[in-house]
């Protein structure tokens, strides 16, 4: 099992930049395949990015295609997404999730062991 920990939320304006970050504790993380959700008040949990844990494959949500960026940081052991020109409709909880079973990128939530607790992004207009 691997522990999760996201930073980097906020409240940004419309067209804003944020970077968030998910540390991990535990195993070494590229033995994981990790992946980025959200959840708005009153919606599902929905992925947004995911990353694999072989080749780096990555996948993206059609909404954030072009804007958000999953990527590795092996050196700090962190998986991060750069989320660009963000709108009221990116506000959410964001959380990163993680599981070391399948080699693969990993679309689906239930999919996943392991989760964070989330980091709230807030864009307003």
């Amino acid at each position: 099992q691997v522990q999760l920990v996201e930073s980097g939320g906020g409240l940004v304006q419309a067209g804003g930049s944020l970077r968030l970050s998910c540390a991990a504790s535990g195993r070494t993380f590229s033995s994981y395949a990790m992946g980025w959700f959200r959840q708005a008040p009153g919606k599902e949990r929905e992925l947004v990015a995911a990353i694999s844990r072989s080749d780096g494959t990555t996948s993206y949500a059609d909404s954030v295609k072009g804007r958000f960026a999953i990527s590795r940081g092996y050196a700090k052991n962190t998986v991060l997404l750069q989320i660009n020109s963000l709108n009221p409709e990116d506000t959410a909880l964001y959380y990163c999730a993680a599981d070391d079973r399948a080699l693969g990128v990993i679309t689906r939530i239930y999919d996943y062991n392991d989760w964070g607790q989330g980091t709230q992004v807030t864009v307003s207009t």
